[in-house]
Parts: C-alpha cells; structure tokens; sequence
C-alpha cells in the first residue's frame, strides 16, 4: 500500500501512512482489481447509456446531472466513447445513491472514509456507480465534490484501475481542491483510457474552429447586439445550441465563454439559416427543420435516411414549415409552433396528439403568437421572438420574466 500510493515503503504504520489511511478515498481496492476477469474488461462499443437512478438530499436534481453530465464529457473527450442518457429502463451505467448495506455486498461506512464505488464492465450490475449519501456532496469544495467523484468511478465503469500517479483523476484518495474550472486529465489518466479505446476521432476532435471563409456581403452576428434574434435554440449532450443564419453559439456549463462555430464545420450537409432544432435525449438526437423537411444528428453524425418531409410526422399538409420546436425530457411530449398554433407530439407513440392544434395564446399566456425558437431549462420553458425572450412558468401558467435574447450568451 506504501509502495503504491507513494510513500516510503517502510513496512511500519508511521505517521505518513496512518494519515493516508485516515483520508477519504474510492471503494475501488488498489490490490486485485479485475485480474480475475478474462482478459481487459472494456465496453465492446463506443456509445454507451447512462441512468440517474436517484439523487441525494444534498444537491438540486439539475445540479446532480449537471456534475454527471460534465463527468461524461471528461472521457468522451480523449476516446471515440459517446454517451447518452436514459430515463427507464436498463443503462449501461446506473448510477445511484445509497448508505450502508444497500445490496451488493459492498456496504459503505458512513461519512468519510469511503465515498463511492463503481463495477468494470459488463451486463447488469457491472458498469455501476454507487455514491455514499453519507457523504456531503457539493458543487464545490466545501464538501466532497459531486463532480470529482463522479468522473473518477466514470473511469472505473469504464475499465480503468487505479493509479499510483498522484496527479491523476484515477488516484485513489480524495484530493479536495478548488480550481473546478481548470480540471483536466493528466496524461497518465489519457494513456490510460487510450490505451483500451484508442483516441477519439480526427474529426471530432477540440478544437473544431470554422475553417471556411465568410461570403463577402455576409455579416457575421455579434453575440451581443441587443438585437440579436436566434433561428433555431436545441440542446446537446447537456450543451445548449443557439442558431444564427450560417453560424450557432455553443455553450456549456463548464465552459464560461460561449465558443462560435460555422454549422458546416460540425455538420457539413445540414443547411444554413434553420427554422426549428430540438432534443430527445431519450434517443440522443437532435432534430434540425428547414422548410418542409428535417434531419436527425447524433454528436457531429448526420444520420442516414434524412432529409425527410416534416408531414411524416402527422402535420397537415397545409403545414410548410415549423417555426419552432422544443422537447419536454420528463413528459417525453414534444410541442412544435406554427405561427399563433401549436401542436404537441407525443414521443412514445411517435405521433401527434388529437385535440391539436391549439392557440399559442391560450396555453401559454403572454408570450408572442410569433415563437422564433423555445427552450426548456431550469424548469421554465424560455419563448424567444425577435430579440427579447419570455421565461414562462409551466406550473403558474404565466410569463415570470421578459429578458433579452442574447442574456444566455454572457452578455
């Protein structure tokens, strides 16, 4: 143990190592790790799901995915791996709250000590993360960061040991520290996982920058003029996607600064100027509408069999094109505008639902009839039209705030 988390190895419980013992650390032991198991334990795909089982008292539900998501994002970044998340049924990865003896035989010892642990691998259990509630889990460091964790039993879930590097992630002691902001992997965490998937692919690699001129005569949008309008709004993967004729805006949460990309260094075959974008993160698709047909993307892939007419999906045919579209995660419906009416389709049954269309005005008091793009975060769906924005709340059925359109780009 000495030896491997780089003390002295003088055989005797001095003070050095009893203060070792003393820390926090994963419930992943150092010694045995997985040799038992035939060969390297590694997914044998590159796109994996995930499910939040359930969250723990500490934390708003949104910060819980928030710090999972992130975590995703660390591996997916340096491997081919892809991930998206469930919200039924069986995921490659469940991820869950528990204390003490909670049914895998690993029972966790209260606060301190052993904060997580997470299984190789394989079907059914294997690929799991379990978090000790005992713990305090924060966003920051004034407790156990949520954040750290999670991306250190990722690395487990995902087939890696531990590390006797103290400046890796997959150290197996806690390292509270307060730089959130510039985490990274070292690069014995990188040649680990590289060394069972192998680096992500040229053409998704950071950073992708446009790489093609601007026609002359085309302006290219300023993030902060007051009247900035969006085409189309979506999310992806936990980023959230703002549209702008040739151009979209992309921001994360762990990314202050929002980057600005040409739609056609990400996906060279959709068009330009969108009328609608949304997300079903159930399918881990983005939808893209211009005029009367629609394209499904999944990460930097335009899927096969698209474009397809937007009649497909049940409009009438008097329907040339969707104004805007935006998808609820938890209802699993999807409401789609059109000029002062809207339609709401029902993912599930892939169809539209009877009783449609309604007025925009009787269901959603207060916004404009003329919807250019809607999001749903924080709990509130955010209507935008022209360059101002409505926050509504769902629950009251009332606009809560108007603000500008531009205010999600940090200006």
């Amino acid at each position: 143990m000495q030896k491997f988390l780089g003390l002295a190895a003088t055989g005797k419980l001095d003070s050095d190592t009893l203060e070792v013992m003393r820390k926090p650390r994963c419930g992943v032991p150092d010694v045995g790790h997985f040799h038992t198991f035939p060969g390297i334990p590694k997914w044998r795909k590159t796109h994996l799901t995930y499910r939040i089982m359930n969250y723990t008292s500490d934390l708003p539900g949104d910060a819980v995915d928030s710090a999972i998501e992130k975590a995703v994002k660390v591996w997916e970044e340096v491997t081919p791996l892809t991930f998206s998340r469930l919200y039924e049924g069986e995921a490659d990865i469940m991820i869950s709250f528990a204390v003490k003896e909670h049914g895998d035989f690993y029972s966790f010892d209260g606060s301190g000590h052993s904060l997580a642990h997470a299984y190789p691998p394989g079907p059914g259990l294997y690929g799991d993360i379990h978090f000790d509630d005992d713990e305090h889990w924060t966003e920051d460091a004034s407790g156990t960061n949520l954040f750290f964790v999670a991306a250190h039993e990722l690395g487990h879930s995902l087939g890696l040991f531990h590390s006797a590097n103290t400046e890796a992630l997959m150290y197996p002691l806690y390292n509270s520290f307060t730089e959130l902001t510039r985490f990274h992997l070292s690069q014995d965490d990188v040649n680990g996982i590289q060394s069972l998937y192998g680096p992500p692919p040229a053409s998704t690699e950071e950073p992708l920058v446009p790489t093609k001129s601007v026609p002359s005569g085309s302006r290219t949008p300023a993030k902060c003029d007051p009247a900035l309008s969006f085409d189309a709004i979506s999310t992806l993967r936990g980023e959230y996607l703002f549209f702008k004729d040739r151009y979209f805006w992309r921001r994360s949460h762990w990314n202050s600064e929002p980057e600005f990309h040409l739609i056609s260094t990400f996906w060279p075959s959709l068009p330009s100027y969108l009328d609608a974008a949304y997300e079903v993160n159930s399918r881990d698709t983005v939808f893209i509408f211009k005029g009367n047909e629609f394209w499904a993307i999944r990460g930097n892939e335009v899927q096969a069999g698209y474009p397809r007419g937007i009649h497909t999906l049940g409009f009438p045919p008097t329907i040339r094109k969707i104004d805007a579209a935006v998808s609820d995660k938890e209802k699993k419906k999807t409401y789609f505008f059109v000029e002062n009416k809207y339609w709401r389709f029902d993912e599930n049954s892939q169809s539209v639902e009877q009783g449609f269309p309604r007025l925009i005005a009787d269901d959603f008091p207060g916004v404009e009839p003329k919807v250019d793009a809607v999001l749903q975060a924080f709990g509130f769906f955010y209507f935008f039209s022209g360059s101002s924005q409505f926050e509504f709340d769902p629950n009251a059925r009332m606009v809560t705030r108007i603000l500008k359109s531009y205010s999600w780009l940090h200006c």
